[in-house]
This record gives structure tokens, C-alpha cells and sequence, in this order.
């Protein structure tokens, strides 16, 4: 049979009952609107997320952390009796500073794997509110190198990460420990170190991470400024922070450095084990509830497909009596389905992407990352895609099954019971 006379027909059965035409490619287009809507937007809370973690944690931390000495003094004894016994064992008074830190970080920027290392010297210190202290850690750091691999310019809501490196004696205070000691941008806060120095400090910038504890505690400075406070030398560093090309060899990385530098190290996969497990939960709850509503929309194709043909036995009867094969009204029947599916599918598409502008729109501020003013909204190109080849599919099963019945009319039956 040709083409466009089969295709003639099935504009006539789509137009003859418009009103469930309408009512299923509506529910394609809703389908496909809210599929698209659901991925971008939970892709892009998932990205939030994420950067969350992995803007802020390094691909491989080395550090050296403070242990027993190895070596206690009873093991030395060799009298009678064939055991020591040992109890409430002290650590060494070995400082926690990575040995041989600057050769170290040189040879990490000449690995090809690495994309960037940021060193960090930690001070406990205690921060002095009229007569009383409140405890408080100063991490101190190379600015341009955080602010280039953990995006630390993205957290401060007030002043710049790089006034550290230009104001001597500066500090960028958490914004919980500012609204607590009642200071801001360009006042002077005094610390005192745990070897009992006091420093003053001038506030050059206020930083939120999104964690009340963290920002009542953590504070930044220049590595200088942070090796100055402990009282040590210019190669003082307790963390070398490496960000990787590939994070995904960062658990390997982790044992060859540790080897190779004597250090201890710590991959992002095992600081953050629950958040991957986390993010792929949502992943996947995303696309079960998207593809729900496909199905569900092809079921709503089916039911109709069948009441049509159930309605047009005499329409079919005439078709196969006048010359139409079985084949024939079967892809008729399948290509209502499509014209149903591919409508709505493409009108679902546009209203996806609609949508989806529109909820990127939306205010949203959260807490912990101050650069986000906007709900996050993911215009990944393959959502669209699978929308659109899911439309096609679901529809094209939705109709086949009925067509396949219409094929099998008997039009001398349906005729005679006429």
C-alpha cells in the first residue's frame, strides 16, 4: 500500500477523534516536560553537591600525623621475663610537619598526573574576646593556588581571599566567629598561640562554608603569616594538598606517594565514601521516577489505541475489504501512535527546556556556597535525547500491540454482525 495514502488515513483517525488525540499527546508532553524538568534539576543539585565536596577536599592529602614513638624506652629492657606491658603509650614530640615538604611539592608539580598542589601549615590558636578566649584554628595558605583549585574565592561573602597575600598580618575570618566576636571587614582581632604569643590581625575578608561548627572555628591566612604564629621557618608545612587530572586514581596515588615520600596520605574516595553512594542514589531516583512517567504515558496511549480500534472494527472491516493487508492497517494503527508520541514528544521538549529556565530563575541562596544565587539547573543536551528516543519507543509499543489486533480482523465477521 502507499505510503501516503496509508498516512491520508490515519490523519482522518486522528482528526475523527481529536479529543483523545489531544488528551494523549498531552500526556506525552507532560511526560517528557516533567522528565526533562526532574533530570535537569536534580543533575544540577547533584553538581551543587558535589562541588560541595570535591571543590573543597583535595583528590590526595599527605600529611604527617602524630604517633607513638616507636620505640619505647621498656623495650629496651632485657631482664627476666619474656613481655614489656605497656600502658597510656605518649606520642613522640615530633612536630606534625611533612620533612623535605618544598623538595616534595616541587616534585608533585612536575608529575604529569597532577593538575595542582596546595601546601597548608595548621595553627590551633585561641581567639581573644575581652576576657575570654574562644578556641579557633588558622589554616595558612597559598591563596592563588586555594583559590584556584578549591575555589575559595567562591565562599567569601565579604572582601578578597587575595588581600592575604598583600596585607601583612591578615586573616579571613569564618562569618559565625565574626558575628560571634562582633567584628567585620578591616577590624583587628588578637589570637593568642598555644605557645602563649599574642598577635594581632587585621580582617581582610569573611568566608561561609555552610557549616555553623566549621565557621565558628576555622580562619585563613597566609602561609607566611601562619608559619610566623608557630614560630617555625619558611619550609614549616603540615598538609600538601594535591589536585589531580583524574581523580579516579587517586586511591593508587595515595600508596605511591605515602611510599614514595614516607608520609601519610588519604584519597578523596575514602574521606568521602558515603557521598558518592549518595549522589548515585539520586541519580538513579531521577531517572526511575522520569521513566515512570513515560510508561505511564504510554499505557494512557494504549488504552486509547484500543478504544479506537474497538470503535473503528467497521472502519477496519471496510479497509481490508476495499484491499488493505493486515500489514497495512497495522502500520496505520502504529502510525497513529507515533504521530501521537512524536507531537507530543517535541511540544514536551520545548516545555522541558522552559521549564527548566524557569526554575533556574528561582532564588536560592544557600548557606554554604554564597555564589549561588539561583536555583542549579543542569542543560545537559542528553536529557533531550533520552526524552526524545523514550517518547518514540513507549509510543511505538503502545501501538503496536493494538495494531497487531486490527491486523487480525475478520472483516467478513465484523460485516456479517453488522
Amino acid at each position: 500500500m502507499k505510503l501516503p495514502l496509508l498516512y491520508d488515513v490515519a490523519l482522518s483517525l486522528l482528526l475523527a477523534r481529536w479529543r483523545q488525540t489531544l488528551v494523549a499527546a498531552i500526556g506525552v508532553t507532560f511526560s517528557i516536560t516533567m522528565f526533562i524538568a526532574l533530570l535537569s534539576f536534580m543533575s544540577g543539585l547533584n553538581r551543587l553537591l558535589d562541588g560541595l565536596v570535591l571543590n573543597r577536599t583535595p583528590h590526595v592529602r599527605l600529611y604527617n600525623e602524630v604517633q607513638p614513638a616507636p620505640q619505647q624506652p621498656i623495650d629496651r629492657y632485657t631482664g627476666p621475663g619474656p613481655h614489656n606491658f605497656i600502658h597510656s603509650i605518649k606520642p613522640s614530640d615530633e612536630l606534625p610537619r611533612i620533612h623535605n615538604a618544598v623538595a616534595i611539592i616541587a616534585a608533585l608539580r612536575r608529575d604529569p598526573r597532577v593538575r595542582g598542589v596546595a601546601p597548608k601549615a595548621q595553627v590551633q590558636v585561641f581567639y581573644n574576646v575581652g576576657t575570654i578566649d574562644l578556641t579557633g584554628t588558622i589554616s595558612g595558605i597559598e591563596v592563588e593556588q586555594e583559590d584556584r583549585l578549591f575555589a575559595f574565592g567562591d565562599y567569601m561573602v565579604a572582601g578578597n581571599p587575595l588581600s592575604l597575600k598583600t596585607v601583612a598580618n591578615s586573616i579571613v575570618l569564618g562569618k559565625a566567629a565574626a558575628d560571634l566576636m562582633l567584628v567585620n571587614v578591616g577590624d583587628v582581632v588578637q589570637i593568642t598561640t598555644v605557645k602563649g604569643n599574642r598577635v594581632q590581625l587585621k580582617v581582610v575578608g569573611l568566608f561561609q562554608s555552610g557549616l555553623l561548627e566549621v565557621d565558628k572555628v576555622q580562619s585563613y591566612t597566609s602561609l607566611a603569616t601562619a608559619q610566623k604564629l608557630l614560630g617555625e621557618a619558611n619550609n614549616y608545612i603540615t598538609d600538601i594538598q594535591i589536585k589531580l587530572h583524574d581523580f579516579t586514581l587517586a586511591p593508587r596515588l595515595a600508596k605511591e606517594y605515602a611510599q614514595l615520600y614516607e608520609v601519610q596520605a588519604m584519597d578523596i574516595q575514602t574521606a568521602n565514601s558515603d557521598f558518592a553512594t549518595g549522589t548515585f542514589i539520586r541519580t538513579l531516583i531521577s531517572y526511575a521516577v522520569g521513566v515512570t512517567l513515560l510508561i505511564v504515558a504510554g499505557f494512557g496511549i494504549y488504552n486509547i489505541l484500543n478504544m479506537m480500534i474497538y470503535e473503528k472494527m467497521d472502519t477496519i472491516a471496510i479497509l481490508k475489504a476495499i484491499g488493505f493487508a493486515g500489514g497495512d492497517v497495522q502500520r496505520l494503527f502504529v502510525a497513529v501512535a507515533l504521530a501521537i508520541g512524536l507531537s507530543g514528544g517535541a511540544v514536551g521538549l520545548v516545555f522541558g527546556y522552559g521549564l527548566s529556565a524557569l526554575i533556574a530563575q528561582l532564588p536560592f541562596n544557600p548557606a554554604s556556597l554564597p555564589s549561588v544565587h539561583t536555583f542549579p539547573v543542569n542543560f545537559d543536551p542528553r536529557f533531550y535525547g533520552i526524552g526524545a528516543v523514550f517518547s518514540v519507543v513507549t509510543t511505538y509499543l503502545a501501538g503496536y500491540f493494538p495494531a497487531r489486533k486490527a491486523s487480525g480482523v475478520d472483516p467478513v465477521v465484523i460485516i456479517r454482525g453488522k
